[in-house]
C-alpha cells in the first residue's frame, strides 16, 4: 500500500510539502530572532541598557541552537529507523505549539524572572524541533528526486529558510506600519506568534499527502537499518561529518550576521527606524529565495564544489564592503549590501542539501546530515550575533565583524574545493 502511494506521489508534491513545512518551521524560528532584536530586550530584559538587553535576548536565541543537535540526533535516530515522514509531522507540531505559547507568555513586568525562564524553555523546544526538521525535509526531496537534478529538487526545502524569513519579516513589517510603537509593545508583537497555530494546521494537511521515499523503503526491506544510527555515523562516516561541518561553518555564520546582526546594527548603530531595517531585510529575503534553486540547478550542471566555493570565497571578500554600505545610511546601498550578500550566500546554501546528503549512505543518512548540519549550528549560527555584538561593543567598529565573517566563509569555500565531487551520484551506491 505504501509502495503504491509512493509511486502515485508526484515529485513536485513531495517538494512542495517539504518547502511549505520548512517555511512554517523557519517562520517560527526567525520570528523569535527578530523579536529578540526589536522587542524581547524591552519586555523580558528591561533592567539593562538597550544593547546589553539585546545581547541577553540573543543569548536566549542561542539556546535554541544548543537544542538543535539534540533534536537532530533524536529525530535522526528514529528517522533512520522508522522513516522520514512521521518525524517531519512531529517536528511541525512541536514547533507550532512552542511558538504559539511564546505569543501567550506574560512579560517580566507581569511575572518577573519567570517570564525569561519560560521564554528560554520554549526556545529550547523550538530548537529541538527545527533540529529534526532540516534533515527529514531535505532527504524527502533528495531521495524522491532523480540523480541528475537532485541539487535542484533538494534545494527547495532550503528555500523554505528565506521563505520563512520573508514571512516573519513581512508580518512584523505590516504590524510596524499599521501600529504605533506603544501598541506593538503592548500586544502587537504577540500576533505573529499566535498566527503560527494556523500555519501549522496548513502544513500538517499538506504533509499528510506524501509518502515515504523509495530509497528508504528499500533499505528498510533489506533489513539494513542501524540500531544506533548516530554511533554508526561517527564510526563509519567521520570524514562526511567533518566535510559537512566545514561547508556549514561560514555559510551559517554569515547568514545570521546578514539577517540578524545587521538589523541590530541598522537600528542601534546606523540609527535607522525599525521599519526601514525590516524592509531592507525583506527585499534581501526575496532575492535569496530565488537565488537558492538557481545555484542548486547550476551545481547539477557544473558541480557542487565550484558553485559552493564561489559563494564562500566571494562572500569572504564582500564582507569588507558589507558594513560600510550598511553604515552609509543610503537605503539603496543598504538594500544592495544585503541582497548581494544573500546572493553569494545562496551559492553555498543552494547546493548544500544535496552536497551533504551525498556524503552519507541511506541507512544512516538522516542522522549523518543532521549531525553535520546541526552540530555546526551550535558553534556557528548560535554564537554569530552574540560574537558580532560583543566585537562591536568592545571595539566600536564593524571591521572585526567583517574579518570574522571573511575567515569563516573562506573555510567553507576551501572545504568545498577539497571535497570530492558528488553531483549525479546514485544515493543507493554510497557506502
Amino acid at each position: 500500500m505504501e509502495r503504491d502511494e509512493a509511486e502515485r506521489t508526484p515529485l513536485k508534491r513531495v517538494v512542495m510539502a517539504s518547502l511549505v513545512g520548512t517555511t512554517i518551521e523557519w517562520y517560527d524560528f526567525f520570528l523569535y530572532n527578530y523579536a529578540a532584536e526589536i522587542i524581547f530586550n524591552r519586555l523580558f530584559f528591561p533592567e539593562f541598557d538597550p544593547l546589553t538587553g539585546t545581547l541577553l535576548a540573543f543569548a536566549t536565541y542561542a539556546l535554541g541552537f544548543g537544542a538543535r543537535p539534540v533534536g537532530g540526533v533524536v529525530f535522526g535516530h528514529f528517522g533512520d529507523r522508522i522513516g522520514r515522514k512521521r518525524l517531519l509531522m512531529l517536528s511541525l507540531i512541536l514547533m507550532g505549539v512552542a511558538t504559539t505559547l511564546i505569543g501567550l507568555l506574560p512579560t517580566y513586568a507581569q511575572i518577573g524572572v519567570w517570564a525569561p525562564i519560560a521564554l528560554v524553555l520554549l526556545r529550547l523546544v523550538q530548537g529541538f524541533a527545527v533540529g529534526g526538521e532540516w534533515g527529514g525535509a531535505v532527504l524527502l526531496a533528495a531521495e524522491h528526486g532523480d540523480a541528475a537534478r537532485r541539487g535542484y529538487w533538494a534545494s527547495w526545502p532550503q528555500a523554505g529558510v528565506p521563505a520563512g524569513n520573508l514571512l516573519a519579516v513581512g508580518v512584523l513589517a505590516v504590524l510596524t506600519a499599521f501600529q504605533s510603537d506603544a501598541d506593538f509593545v503592548a500586544w502587537g508583537w504577540r500576533v505573529p506568534f499566535i498566527l503560527s497555530a494556523v500555519l501549522v494546521v496548513i502544513g500538517w494537511w499538506i504533509r499528510t499527502s506524501i509518502a515515504e521515499s523509495s530509497t528508504f523503503r528499500e533499505a528498510k526491506e533489506a533489513e539494513r537499518l542501524p540500531r544506533v544510527p548516530a554511533f554508526e555515523v561517527i564510526r563509519e562516516s567521520p570524514k562526511g561529518v567533518l566535510i559537512g561541518a566545514g561547508l556549514r561553518l561560514g555559510e551559517n555564520i554569515s547568514y545570521y550576521i546578514i539577517t540578524a546582526f545587521s538589523v541590530t546594527y541598522l537600528i542601534e548603530v546606523a540609527k535607522l527606524d525599525r521599519g526601514t531595517a525590516l524592509n531592507a531585510t525583506l527585499v534581501g529575503a526575496v532575492v535569496h529565495f530565488f537565488t537558492i534553486p538557481l545555484f542548486a540547478h547550476l551545481s547539477d550542471r557544473i558541480g557542487r564544489r565550484v558553485v559552493y566555493a564561489f559563494g564562500g570565497l566571494g562572500l569572504a571578500l564582500f564582507s569588507f564592503a558589507f558594513f560600510p554600505m550598511l553604515a552609509s545610511g543610503d537605503m539603496a546601498l543598504i538594500v544592495a549590501a544585503i541582497a548581494v550578500a544573500l546572493v553569494l550566500h545562496g551559492a553555498m546554501y543552494g547546493p548544500q542539501a544535496a552536497f551533504i546528503s551525498e556524503l552519507f549512505p541511506t541507512r544512516i543518512r538522516y542522522s549523518g546530515v543532521s549531525i553535520a548540519y546541526q552540530l555546526t549550528s551550535v558553534v556557528a549560527g548560535s554564537l554569530a550575533p552574540i560574537i558580532a555584538v560583543a566585537l562591536y561593543q568592545r571595539t566600536g567598529s564593524a571591521w572585526p565583524v567583517a574579518f570574522y565573517v571573511a575567515a569563516t566563509c573562506a573555510v567553507s569555500g576551501v572545504t568545498a574545493l577539497l571535497a570530492r565531487e558528488t553531483k549525479g551520484i546514485d544515493l543507493r551506491t554510497i557506502q
